[in-house]
C-alpha cells in the first residue's frame, strides 16, 4: 500500500522554525522525506537545528528572514528555489504578540506589528510561492493560527483579531487557488507548551485555571501539532482545503 504521508522530493519552507511548533514540524517533515527550509530571524539557531536534522538523516537548510521585511521574505523564497529547485509546502508559523492587556492599551505600532507578522507576511509569502507551486502541479499552504481566532483570549485582543483574519485568509485563498492545485488550510492550537506561551504555563495556578475544565484537562505538546501539519502537507489530505483544525484538548467545544 502506498504511503500517503510520504514527502519524498517535496520541498517545504517553514517560518518561525527555530523552536516550538515550527521546529517540531520541520523534524516530522524531514523524517518523512521532505527537503526542509527552516527560517527565523537568527541564522545561528537555524544552523543548529539544520545540523541536528541532518544528523538524524534528514535534509535541511536554514535561511534567516524577518517576516516583517518583504525583501527578506523574497530572498527566502528565491534562495529556497535556487537550492532545492522549487517549493511544494509552505508553513506560515511565525507569529508575534508584543502586548498583553486591554485592547485600549494596544498602541498603533503594536497593532501594526501584530498584523504585519501574523497576517500580511503569511499573505505575501503565499503569493510569492503561488506561481512556483502552480508550475509544479500544486502544493499545500499551512497557516498556524490559534483558537484565539475563534474565541478571544483575555489580554490578547489584537492577537485574537489577527488570528481571526488569518483564518479568513486561509478560506479565501483555498477558494481562489483550488483550481491551481494548491490547498490552503490552518491549524488552530490551544494551549501548547512553547516559549511563546510560557507566561501561561510557568505558573501552576494560572495553568490549572486554563486547563482544569477542558475535556482533555492538560496542556498540549508540539508533538501533538506536527502530525496534523504532516497530514495537511501530504497526499493523505488531497481532498482537504479551507479547513481550520483545532488542536486544543476541546477548549472551544
Amino acid at each position: 500500500m502506498k504511503n500517503t504521508f510520504d514527502l519524498t522530493n517535496k520541498v517545504a519552507v517553514i517560518t518561525g522554525a527555530s523552536k516550538g511548533i515550527g521546529e517540531a514540524i520541520a523534524r516530522i517533515f524531514a523524517s518523512h522525506g521532505a527537503k526542509v527550509v527552516v527560517s527565523s530571524r537568527k541564522q545561528a539557531d537555524l544552523d543548529e537545528l539544520a545540523a541536528e536534522i541532518k544528523a538524524e538523516g534528514g535534509e535541511c537548510i536554514g535561511i534567516a528572514a524577518n517576516t516583517g521585511d518583504m525583501a527578506q521574505l523574497r530572498n527566502l523564497v528565491d534562495k529556497s528555489v535556487e537550492i532545492y529547485g522549487g517549493i511544494d509546502i509552505l508553513v506560515n508559523n511565525a507569529a508575534t504578540n508584543p502586548v498583553y492587556g486591554p485592547s485600549l492599551d494596544c498602541s498603533e505600532s503594536a497593532f501594526d506589528k501584530i498584523m504585519q507578522v501574523n497576517v500580511k507576511a503569511p499573505f505575501e509569502l503565499a503569493k510569492m510561492v503561488h506561481p512556483i507551486m502552480k508550475s509544479r502541479g500544486g502544493g499545500s499552504v499551512i497557516n498556524i493560527s490559534s483558537i484565539a481566532g475563534h474565541t478571544p483570549d483575555p489580554g490578547l485582543g489584537m492577537y485574537s483579531v489577527s488570528k481571526a483574519s488569518l483564518n479568513m485568509l486561509t478560506k479565501v485563498l483555498a477558494k481562489e487557488w483550488g483550481a491551481d492545485g494548491i490547498r490552503v488550510n490552518a491549524i488552530a492550537p490551544g494551549l501548547i507548551k512553547t516559549k511563546f506561551s510560557q507566561a501561561l504555563w510557568d505558573n501552576e495556578k494560572t495553568l490549572a485555571h486554563f486547563t482544569k475544565n477542558l475535556p482533555i484537562a492538560r496542556m498540549g505538546s508540539v508533538e501533538e501539532i506536527s502530525p496534523m501539519a504532516l497530514y495537511l502537507a501530504s497526499e493523505a489530505s488531497g481532498y482537504t482545503t479551507g479547513g481550520i483544525f483545532a488542536i486544543d484538548g476541546g477548549t472551544i467545544i
